[in-house]
């Protein structure tokens, strides 16, 4: 991934950012609509340094977190050990097709609503089990589909 063009793949990441807002703030269907900003931030972290995937982490967390009612700073505390960790599996693994995509979304879901979840105690445990990986593979989906749209646009692949 750290071949490519890096202007058009940060625009990218900033559409990202604000659909997630624009869908789940703007409209309002929050339950409905996918973790854009986790996709966001996973898809970036891969192409920043640790410390720099963690930074990202913690500014998404903290834009995400100053729309909250209760637990300020869990998620932001989540991005950031995400986004690190997303950094770090450059390490264990190499490539980037769409496969390897959906798995790695899938994967850094379902673990940010853990930890998540380990924070704030938002939703009940049996929630981590049913909803929470139901969740991460409608997120692995909708990655999938908005990383294909940027291939297709950018001719990148």
């Amino acid at each position: 991934m750290a071949q490519r063009s890096s202007t058009g793949f940060w625009i990218f990441i900033i559409v990202l950012v604000v659909l997630h807002f624009g869908v789940h703030v703007t409209l309002g269907i929050r339950g409905l609509a996918p973790d854009f900003l986790t996709i966001a931030l996973l898809l970036g972290s891969r192409r920043l340094s640790g410390a720099g995937a963690a930074g990202l982490g913690v500014g998404l967390g903290i834009l995400s977190d100053s729309l909250s009612m209760s637990a300020f700073g869990a998620l932001a505390v989540t991005y950031a050990i995400i986004g690190f960790l997303g950094a770090r599996s450059r390490d264990l693994f190499e490539g980037d097709s769409l496969l390897f995509v959906a798995a790695y979304i899938f994967l850094g879901k379902w673990v940010r609503d853990l930890f998540y979840q380990f924070l704030a105690h938002t939703e009940p445990w049996s929630y981590m089990w049913s909803g929470a990986l139901l969740a991460a593979l409608y997120t692995a989906f909708a990655a999938v589909v908005a990383l294909t749209l940027y291939r297709a646009a950018t001719s990148d692949r």
